[in-house]
């Protein structure tokens, strides 16, 4: 690292490995938000057939025998109307 930042750093802190810790989490964050916007403005093609038939036409297509599964607590999953997303059993 060029000593005029170092400096520069430890003349604004105490904690220089924190302050770069949080510069660097701050620059990463930024970098995903760019990247997501990138991604918005040139959606892939399977989501824009999606968001055109809308969430209850597309899952109206998946077969009843497919067992779609919620990745955060691995449980099955089905769309309601009216309700979006809940696990089997809490209908």
């Amino acid at each position: 690292m060029p000593k005029e930042i170092v400096e520069e750093i430890d003349g604004m802190t105490t904690n220089r490995s924190r302050f770069i810790v949080d510069a660097v989490r701050h620059e990463l964050e930024r970098k995903r938000r760019e990247e997501l916007l990138v991604s918005l403005r040139n959606p892939h093609e399977e989501s824009l057939q999606v968001a055109d038939l809308g969430m209850e036409d597309w899952c109206a297509g998946i077969p009843d025998d497919v067992d779609l599964v919620d990745p955060a607590s691995g449980r099955a999953v089905r769309w309601r109307a009216g309700h979006g997303w809940s696990s089997f059993g809490q209908e």
